[in-house]
């Protein structure tokens, strides 16, 4: 069976001992758009806010984000097979930078997970996953320190990245934003920091 992501340049691949092959791809919203639409609508999806929206929104929302110098949307591909859907994104641009003394070399990131799918407990899969996609943007990316905004009422979300080495920031208000591309309710957040020395030790 051909690839379909064959034609897409990774700008990340990395080879994981024991897990596989990890490639970032830039986000195709048009051809992503109905895997995504899947993940998205999803229960244990809620936090990402695209409950009930339909495909055409889904990639509506990311032509948009498409269209930004600053917020970037990538298809995580493991083994080839889809694996997660990152994004980054300039503190300073995004409501989350009026919340937290923002420092050069700071990025935030949001990271929805693919389903796990039926098969056996997958033990240390997101640890790993979740590293390759750490080098991507500290090291790749040549920042300084990661930033996460996860809802305090995802406490999974919120967990996952502690077991990962984040610190713990303050527990904040992101307002809402109302714009004629763009909606985003206020939410209460757990801000939480990876920086490159802690993760690489340097």
């Amino acid at each position: 069976m051909s690839d379909p992501y064959a034609s897409r340049t990774a700008v990340h691949e990395q080879e994981v001992d024991g897990f596989g092959t990890v490639r970032v791809l830039p986000l195709d919203p048009a051809a992503d758009a109905p895997l995504l639409h899947r993940w998205v609508s999803e229960e244990r999806a809620v936090f990402w806010g695209m409950n009930g929206l339909t495909v055409q929104r889904v990639a509506e929302i990311y032509a948009h984000l498409d269209t930004l110098d600053t917020h970037h949307a990538y298809l995580v591909l493991k083994d080839g097979e889809p694996a997660a859907l990152l994004q980054t994104y300039e503190p300073e641009a995004d409501r989350v930078g009026d919340c937290y003394p923002v420092e050069p070399g700071d990025i935030g990131i949001h990271l929805l997970l693919a389903p796990a799918g039926t098969g056996s407990p997958r033990p240390g899969w997101t640890a790993a996953l979740t590293g390759v996609l750490a080098a991507y943007v500290l090291l790749g990316l040549g920042r300084e320190r990661i930033v996460v905004d996860p809802d305090v009422a995802n406490e999974k979300a919120v967990a996952r990245f502690l077991r990962q080495g984040f610190t713990a920031g303050p527990v904040v208000v992101l307002p809402e934003i109302d714009l004629p591309d763009v909606y985003l309710p206020e939410k209460k957040a757990q801000l939480a920091f990876l920086t490159r020395e802690v993760a690489f030790g340097g």
